[in-house]
């Protein structure tokens, strides 16, 4: 496992990372690191190697867009001085072009996203062990759909900067189309974008894929 004893890893993002965390930044005891991936992630973390303490932290503060993110990266991940950043926005970015069409002041556009992005990369790239990009997604298999279609270019824009930067890229959108082939996505989410704790798990495991976990 990548993971060392006493790293630190945080996990920046909104909802689908924030679900019920303590905000501005939850960590440790009860549901301080929130009932999402996150928690998932530190479970299995904890189970599968309990000799390795390593911390936690949720960063994710619910209904950010990239735009918002950047704005308090410093403070929320920067100064944290962390091992590891987990970084995984942009639903709201795609989402509010299609819930919000006539508020355009709170859209963010592709090429907005891709300069927040990799502005965040190069704030902790030099400064931690590693970056994992986490890519947006919505629970829908079918590449026609609208959303679906303008969400693609947002889950391209993560794949091109994490090769650029050396980032590791972690598409959940690939992972929850694949699984939405077998059972319909109000297995996971009603909405198709916040998981239960079946669609959490499912992102934890993709997640840890990517971190030598011997599963």
């Amino acid at each position: 496992m990548i993971f060392h004893h006493l790293d630190r890893i945080v996990f920046a993002g909104d909802s689908v990372t924030d679900m019920g965390s303590t905000n501005p930044v939850g960590e440790g005891s009860f549901d301080s690191v929130g009932h999402g991936y996150v928690r998932v992630v530190e479970n299995m973390l904890a189970t599968w190697y309990p000799e390795t303490f390593v911390r936690v932290t949720n960063s994710g503060i619910s209904g950010n867009t990239s735009r918002d993110l950047l704005a308090r990266f410093d403070r929320d991940v920067v100064d944290l001085h962390p091992d590891w950043v987990s970084i995984c926005i942009g639903i709201n970015d795609v989402w509010r072009q299609f819930d919000l069409p006539a508020i355009t002041d709170s859209h963010v556009l592709p090429e907005e996203y891709r300069r927040n992005v990799e502005a965040m990369i190069l704030k902790v790239k030099d400064k931690v062990k590693g970056v994992f990009l986490l890519s947006p997604y919505i629970m829908e298999p079918c590449r026609e759909d609208a959303m679906r279609r303008r969400m693609d270019e947002y889950v391209a824009i993560c794949r091109e900067l994490a090769e650029k930067h050396g980032c590791t890229f972690v598409d959940f959108q690939k992972m929850y189309e694949d699984y939405c082939r077998i059972r319909h996505s109000a297995y996971v989410a009603w909405d198709r974008i916040h998981p239960n704790q079946i669609g959490a798990t499912l992102m934890a495991k993709e997640f840890l894929k990517h971190c030598d976990f011997a599963f």
